[in-house]
């Protein structure tokens, strides 16, 4: 359900079902074997002893969303199979490293940070299609956690471009503890905070679905609470 232009803007790959496709074309434009490893990219092979030493890639048969940081440069990955497999993970996120330190960053604050200054508000989500789908129906001043709890340093990193925060959290019960712990955070930060509960099974991706921009912008004005009636 993503436009040719959403993934531009967001930079969306694909990792292709191979073992080592993206190793040979990595290596082939030149990058080095211990960075794209220290990246989480590749990883070494079992090998036996007296055995060259042989890398495989990480990311197969992925759609990637790279992540960006406030500058615009990409500092990490996350990688969301396309077949229901049990034996791996739904997603693949690239490890701490010398660049990439997940509690302070969040998705698509890049290509948010003109709207969100400009609508002097910043829509807080969990995922990165919550964002992919309320950036694309024209809600632009949307930002993820990307699947880790809230942190000090990014809501460090809002308060740089708004003091008002509206979280759209998923409706089950993971989703409200989740706002619930977000609410405290963003309170001893110094931020102003609303927040959003979805109906139980909607997510802000899927809700945008069905209602379109222009109505979910609109259920989210009816449906704000400030934190005292949320914690309620």
């Amino acid at each position: 359900g993503l436009t040719d232009q959403t993934i531009e803007g967001f930079g969306l790959g694909y990792g292709k079902n191979s073992w080592e496709s993206f190793y040979t074309e990595a290596i082939a434009a030149g990058y080095a074997e211990d960075i794209l490893v220290k990246a989480g990219l590749i990883k070494e092979r079992n090998r036996e002893d007296n055995k060259d030493v042989s890398y495989y890639d990480v990311y197969r048969e992925r759609v990637m969303f790279p992540i960006h940081n406030v500058g615009g440069k990409v500092v990490g990955f996350g990688g969301r199979q396309l077949r229901n497999e049990k034996k791996s993970p739904k997603y693949i996120n690239s490890p701490e490293n010398d660049v990439y330190h997940k509690s302070s960053v969040l998705y698509g604050l890049f290509q948010a940070k003109k709207a969100i200054r400009t609508e002097e508000t910043v829509y807080l989500v969990e995922g990165y299609l919550d964002v992919l789908m309320l950036a694309q129906s024209g809600i632009e001043n949307v930002v993820a956690t990307s699947g880790t709890a809230l942190t000090t340093d990014q809501v460090k990193l809002v308060k740089r471009f708004s003091e008002n925060v509206t979280m759209l959290f998923d409706g089950d019960p993971a989703g409200i503890k989740a706002a619930m712990r977000g609410v405290d955070l963003l309170l001893e930060g110094g931020l102003n905070v609303r927040v959003v509960v979805f109906p139980e099974g909607e997510d802000p991706d899927s809700y945008c679905r069905k209602l379109g921009g222009t109505g979910l912008k609109q259920f989210i004005e009816e449906n704000q609470k400030d934190f005292v009636h949320f914690k309620t």
